[in-house]
């Protein structure tokens, strides 16, 4: 998305894919690449940045409500169900990465 960070482009994706919104670490957590179908038959080389997202709230009401079925699962779980083999590894050994205490002074 030109004119955000990455990290900033993951939390609208996340609003429009998921309808979840939240805290959105800066740095990712993994990368993974995959070839994405076009809609004209072509394929397209893709590389992802995966960010961790603090969930805070959660809409029916979203972009792409109903282009994808939403389930709540572990990251094992979530790693059985995808099929590419890099994003598996990543959730396999995805670790919950704690927001750093801001110094009070």
């Amino acid at each position: 998305m030109k004119g955000k960070k990455p990290f900033e482009a993951a939390a609208i994706e996340a609003w429009e894919e998921a309808g979840v919104r939240g805290t959105v670490r800066k740095k990712p957590v993994g990368r993974y690449t995959y070839l994405k179908d076009l809609d004209d038959g072509d394929v397209a080389p893709c590389i992802v940045d995966l960010f961790q997202v603090e969930v805070v709230e959660i809409s029916n009401d979203f972009k792409e409500q109903g282009q994808r079925i939403l389930e709540w699962v572990s990251p094992d779980e979530a790693a059985r169900r995808v099929r590419e083999i890099e994003l598996k590894s990543l959730l396999v050994e995805f670790e919950v990465r704690p927001r750093r205490k801001r110094d009070p002074r």
